[in-house]
């Protein structure tokens, strides 16, 4: 992926999610997207950074920006995903692990890499929905 703009807010997180939320509700509000879908991204990026604090112990940054169609965040941790299709396949009710597949069911686009330097997550979501 490349680098976010420098312009992009960033908050490192490592145990409490409500700043991190807090920035991006604030950050979408702002920049045009409608209550429902910044709700639906605030989900969207709580999950991922709860994900964080769930499976990794250094904490995370989560990065927010926006461009003239869409509002963008960003999640980075130290974990990594060996699934290649995580999230992109609905689990049995029974099993555990069904935030990454909300989060691509709520944003309109999620791009995740991951390897042993850790785990991004970028979540777009644009101003209208498509």
């Amino acid at each position: 992926l490349a680098a976010p703009p420098a312009a992009a807010e960033a908050i490192s997180y490592l145990d409490d999610l409500r700043p991190m939320r807090r920035l991006v509700a604030d950050h979408a509000g702002r920049n045009g997207l409608s209550d429902d879908r910044t709700a639906n991204l605030v989900l969207a990026a709580s999950e991922l950074a709860a994900n964080t604090l769930r499976h990794t112990s250094g904490g995370g940054t989560l990065r927010v920006w926006h461009t003239r169609l869409e509002i963008l965040c960003q999640v980075e941790d130290q974990g990594w995903i060996t699934d290649p299709l995580a999230g992109r396949r609905r689990r049995p009710a029974a099993e555990p692990g069904h935030g990454l597949w909300l989060v691509n069911q709520v944003c309109d686009l999620v791009e995740l890499r991951s390897g042993q330097a850790g785990t991004t997550v970028r979540l777009h979501m644009r101003r209208s929905a498509p």
